[in-house]
């Protein structure tokens, strides 16, 4: 999938589609409701949440990039992860 099959044209991701059980988690301080197997990216933007990270060089907003948890963008630090194990990170689950 193209990245740019990925968001549609209205900002709603296409990958939501996902009809798992809804899990809600806690990211900076605020419940964001997912699916089961939806990663953790898609949940997000689904949410309206578009800046993931900031750049440690210069604190540039950082966002979600290729939507799949394989590249340099998918930054997930500490044990918060394995609390909603039903929830992917990404290709690495």
């Amino acid at each position: 999938m193209f990245r740019s099959d990925a968001i549609g044209a209205r900002g709603q991701s296409s990958m939501s589609d996902n009809r798992g059980a809804s899990i809600d988690f806690y990211f900076d301080g605020r419940v964001v409701t997912g699916r089961s197997g939806q990663s953790v990216a898609v949940a997000l933007w689904d949410a309206g949440i578009r800046v993931l990270r900031r750049s440690p060089v210069d604190g540039a907003p950082r966002a979600m990039f290729c939507a799949i948890g394989i590249c340099q963008e998918c930054v997930v630090t500490g044990m918060r992860v394995l609390s909603a194990p039903e929830l992917s990170t990404g290709l690495g689950r």
